[in-house]
């Protein structure tokens, strides 16, 4: 009833009636698993560099639908950011405006369910922007793979502490591993955590 009210709430506040099919009911049976690298772990003062996004659809990963867009920048990248994700500002030659991202985002989302690895910092990214140029933030429904692969570790280790590091989850589902901190590598790789955990009942101790 809540999300309701604040879907309800939060539609009123759309600037942009171009974007109201995000607020409709999404019968797709798609879900969007997608990861933004970015220029700090701040939303509130850190930018997104790009942006991976890729479908889900009848337990498959759908690589043919994904897109990955690079985010110009007006302030140059520092070098600690550089060393993680290693995107120079010289490599944004070509990349788009953050309007054009955003926009692009959210045509390829629509209102699917969305999906992915500490879900909370993508989306709070993402809606600094939406609030400001569309004045919403993300209604979409939202499913964290960390919390997932906790639920089914949990009654494995009842009284330990469990690692969610991304690379321990991956090593522990015994899934490849793509080069990290890329945008649309991220995604696809939390795509298939995601699918392994909805199709596996339990995980084996440690």
């Amino acid at each position: 009833m809540f999300g309701a009210l604040r879907n309800k709430w939060n539609r009123k506040g759309l600037k942009d009636e171009r974007f109201d099919f995000l607020f409709m009911d999404d019968n797709s049976g798609e879900v969007v698993v997608f990861d933004c690298e970015t220029t700090g772990l701040n939303p509130k003062k850190d930018e997104i560099i790009s942006i991976g996004a890729v479908k889900i659809k009848d337990n498959r990963i759908l690589t043919n639908e994904s897109i990955h867009i690079y985010i110009k920048q007006e302030k140059q990248i520092s070098h600690e950011s550089i060393t993680i994700h290693k995107i120079r500002h010289c490599d944004l030659e070509h990349a788009v405006t953050i309007e054009k991202a955003i926009e692009k985002f959210l045509h390829f989302i629509e209102g699917r369910t969305l999906a992915g690895y500490y879900l909370e910092f993508d989306v709070a990214m993402i809606n600094k922007y939406t609030k400001r140029m569309y004045g919403i933030t993300l209604p979409n429904k939202q499913e964290e793979v960390s919390a997932i692969y906790y639920d089914k570790k949990i009654p494995t280790i009842p009284q330990g502490n469990i690692d969610l590091r991304f690379e321990t989850i991956i090593e522990d589902l015994a899934l490849p591993k793509l080069q990290a901190h890329d945008a649309l590598n991220d995604a696809v790789m939390t795509a298939m955590i995601y699918l392994k955990l909805k199709n596996t009942k339990s995980l084996r101790r440690t």
